[in-house]
């Protein structure tokens, strides 16, 4: 990616757009020979059947079952079986979305084979296989703030390019491309990791006595914080940059774009490093926090559920500029986003994302104290069971 930012990038910019494109394309082409190439030498594992199926299953038999009452002691009442050889690990009752534990309940209609699996797997649904479903559908809601994070960062490598274009870029003699300076998100995400893992989470491991230091939702959290301060402080870069470009004399004219601004694009690396540490927090613990919360068996969706935040992102992202473009346009105001940006409002954007990045910070917090991580201990008799053993500990 730096590479592409900076020696692609210069090419494209200042060599030609021919070669400039033809050397990712020939790249693109040799990294195809080599993943084939090694073809033969990868492990395959054959797919046994579809996790979505378990999920159906259990949303099914739950609606068919809507009618029942909940039993008393669920943990004990319900039909709880796990499959010898599963890769998954064992889940307990939860009490979150109680309405798809009657897909667990046992009835006279409800037979069960030898081996304690249900007969009917349409009708009869095991504990393990409803609290995987719940796995699924309790990040769903920090889903959700992971695309409001992501239309956030989203930002940093569009509009702040277009600042670039009409700012000061000379360095010497030499004029820097303006979509290298995102660069600088990726140098300071790429030095922020070591440190943090090297040096701050065995800090905070002796504060708070947990293996990562701070949990994943905690990270996540000081992630959508650093995006809404890295969109802060777009604006007031911006506003700066084009009072300068309107007070004081101008170095030239960027084509279909206008005036540049006797203002430095070094201004723009603040917000670019903190859009970098926003992603070392946030994006990096959205991937983590899906692997390990998504059920074993549905590793890869949980995976894939991180680009969909990216996609979804940049799309809401895409809507939020058109509503801004048109609903500017009728204003007073005029057109928040005109090509020519001295002509417009960048930095009134900036303070719409940054309002909406801290509702999105209070609303995640909200679900982040509602989450329960899975496998943690939520019946009854496990969390008796713990306590105990903690006071033991304790003697």
């Amino acid at each position: 990616m730096m590479v592409s930012l900076t020696v692609i990038v210069y090419v494209q910019t200042s060599v030609s757009w021919a070669l400039g494109l033809g050397i990712p394309a020939l790249l693109m082409l040799i990294a195809c020979l080599l993943f084939f190439v090694g073809s033969k030498i990868y492990v395959k594992v054959k797919a046994t059947g579809s996790p979505m199926t378990s999920v159906a299953q259990v949303f099914v038999v739950a609606i068919k079952k809507r009618k029942l009452k909940q039993p008393d002691q669920p943990w004990v009442s319900l039909f709880n079986y796990i499959p010898p050889g599963s890769i998954n690990s064992k889940l307990s009752y939860s009490d979150q979305f109680r309405f798809l534990n009657k897909a667990a309940i046992i009835t006279a209609e409800d037979r069960i084979k030898e081996d304690g699996s249900a007969a009917e797997p349409w009708k009869l649904c095991s504990v393990q296989q409803v609290e995987e479903v719940k796995c699924v559908v309790r990040v769903i809601p920090i889903w959700v703030t992971g695309v409001l994070y992501f239309t956030a960062q989203s930002q940093q490598q569009t509009y702040a390019v277009f600042q670039a274009l009409q700012s000061n870029r000379r360095l010497g003699s030499f004029t820097i491309p303006a979509a290298s300076y995102t660069v600088f998100s990726m140098l300071s995400l790429s030095i922020w990791l070591p440190i943090y893992d090297r040096f701050l989470v065995p800090l905070l491991h002796k504060l708070t006595a947990k293996e990562s230091g701070i949990t994943i939702l905690q990270r996540q959290g000081i992630g959508i914080f650093l995006a809404a301060l890295t969109a802060l402080v777009s604006a007031l870069v911006e506003a700066r940059r084009r009072v300068v470009a309107l007070t004081r004399p101008t170095l030239g004219f960027e084509p279909r774009k206008g005036a540049i601004s006797a203002l430095s694009a070094s201004w723009l690396i603040p917000q670019l490093t903190l859009a970098g540490l926003a992603d070392g927090f946030g994006a990096v613990s959205q991937l983590e926090f899906y692997y390990k919360q998504f059920p074993e068996n549905m590793r890869s969706i949980g995976g894939s559920m991180f680009f969909c935040a990216i996609a979804g992102g940049s799309y809401l992202s895409g809507l939020l500029i058109t509503v801004v473009h048109r609903m500017s346009t009728r204003s007073g105001s005029g057109d928040w986003l005109p090509e020519d940006l001295n002509k417009g409002r960048l930095d009134y954007f900036y303070y719409f994302i940054t309002g909406i990045e801290f509702v999105n910070l209070g609303y995640f917090l909200v679900c982040a104290n509602w989450y329960k991580y899975k496998g943690a201990p939520q019946n009854p008799s496990e969390i008796h069971l713990i306590s105990k053993q903690q006071e033991k500990m304790s003697v």
